[in-house]
């Protein structure tokens, strides 16, 4: 059993990154073995829309047709039994890197053919993924501007393509350790201390959860 973690965030020590490496170890303690990347450290573009991966007959066919620093990342999701994706919200959405991973990773397969196909899909196999969420709204902020709704459209998406799908939203994390160097006036910094003391164990507990259901199947 492979587990296959990527950080959609540019920071490896901080929300994100934590409950993904939450997620992975509980993984590894159903015996999974894991990987984590990082797509910060990876030089790579989002689909050029070449529809290379859709040219029946040809040897791109079902796969991205482009050469890069993702490559070698998407030959290996290919193997893997599940895949945890994890990103912050960042402008009213999941990071860049984010956006053109799924991009390349699920297009590929993604097949042009009614709803009631049943050949929705092109990856050989069901897997089981899980997208891990975090973001500086609280939870009825995140409801008021729809970010629900995208949660919802991903794992929609995910499930035709993959199989099994799940997400979890960490809510009103800390966007900084110290918010007097920042220039803001929304939020309060003791608030928001004292909301990460009391939720996030939580969701660490809860994205240690996941990762073990990821490796259950």
């Amino acid at each position: 059993m492979k587990v296959i973690g990527i950080n959609g965030s540019p920071r490896k020590q901080w929300n994100t990154a934590t409950l993904l490496e939450k997620a992975l170890e509980g993984a590894a303690s159903r015996g999974a073995r894991t990987e984590v990347v990082h797509l910060y450290d990876l030089e790579y573009q989002g689909c050029r829309s070449c529809f290379g991966c859709k040219a029946k007959g040809t040897k791109s066919y079902g796969k991205c047709a482009m050469t890069d620093g993702l490559t070698p990342v998407l030959d290996r999701v290919l193997q893997a039994d599940a895949l945890v994706l994890a990103s912050p919200i960042y402008f009213w959405a999941i990071t860049g890197e984010m956006k053109s991973f799924l991009e390349r990773l699920m297009f590929p397969y993604y097949r042009y053919v009614k709803p009631e196909d049943p050949s929705q899909t092109l990856f050989p196999r069901a897997i089981r993924t899980g997208f891990i969420y975090t973001m500086g709204a609280a939870e009825e902020r995140m409801r008021e501007f729809g970010y629900d709704k995208a949660i919802e459209l991903n794992q929609m998406f995910l499930g035709r393509v993959f199989g099994a799908s799940e997400a979890m939203v960490s809510c009103d994390t800390c966007h900084v350790s110290d918010y007097s160097r920042i220039d803001e006036g929304r939020f309060d910094p003791a608030a928001k201390a004292a909301h990460k003391e009391r939720q996030f164990p939580l969701d660490c507990r809860q994205a240690v959860a996941m990762g073990a259901r990821m490796a259950g199947m």
